[in-house]
């Protein structure tokens, strides 16, 4: 008997985790999976990174301990916003040998038939990434033949002047920027200048 756990997500503290939790494990029961742990994060959205969602990041922790082998979801969206989200915690999961049950798509890695679901989705996130790069570049490209300034503007030469001043009396590069006004990152980018 597999060991599944359940991973259940609302958005707004309105919702309930009811609804998926007793389908899920009807789902489970009809697998021949028993549930061992369910995993909630109740009235947080899907967009969080998983230090802003407790239980799921319990939940990726307890997969590296290998305490489960299936995680079983309501759906996608309930995993994270994005096909890159998903693939990566798909990998991340796949690689310590742990299944993925998503019951409204359908998805079930510990079939044949699941596992090219999800080589097909890692193609479709790979696609998406190249598109997005791609789009960013072409972007740069067009700013870049109309003349636009890229990366950060620079500071005034004055004040540039006056930092390298500060930093020649043995002013601490912290102090240096909150004396000038600017990022201690550009305290520390004229310091490296001065040599």
């Amino acid at each position: 008997m597999k060991r599944a756990v359940l991973y259940l997500r609302v958005s707004t503290v309105d919702q309930t985790t009811a609804n998926q939790e007793r389908e899920l494990r009807q789902v489970g029961a009809h697998m021949g999976c028993e549930i061992i742990k369910v995993y909630r994060d109740h009235g947080i959205s899907g967009a969080k990174g998983r230090d802003k969602r407790p239980a799921f990041d319990a939940l990726c922790r307890a997969a590296a301990r290998r305490e489960f082998d299936v995680v079983m979801a309501w759906s996608v969206d309930r995993l994270g916003r994005s096909l890159q989200d998903l693939v990566g915690f798909l990998g991340e999961v796949h690689s310590l040998g742990v299944d993925l049950f998503l019951h409204q798509q359908g998805l079930d890695t510990t079939t044949p038939a699941g596992k090219a679901m999800f080589q097909m989705m890692g193609v479709f996130a790979e696609f998406e990434r190249a598109m997005i790069q791609e789009r960013v570049r072409a972007g740069l490209r067009r700013a870049k033949d109309e003349g636009k300034q890229l990366g950060r503007p620079k500071i005034a030469a004055d004040v540039e002047a006056a930092i390298r001043a500060t930093l020649a009396r043995g002013v601490g590069m912290l102090k240096a920027a909150r004396l000038h006004g600017v990022g201690s990152g550009t305290v520390q980018r004229i310091s490296h200048e001065l040599g």
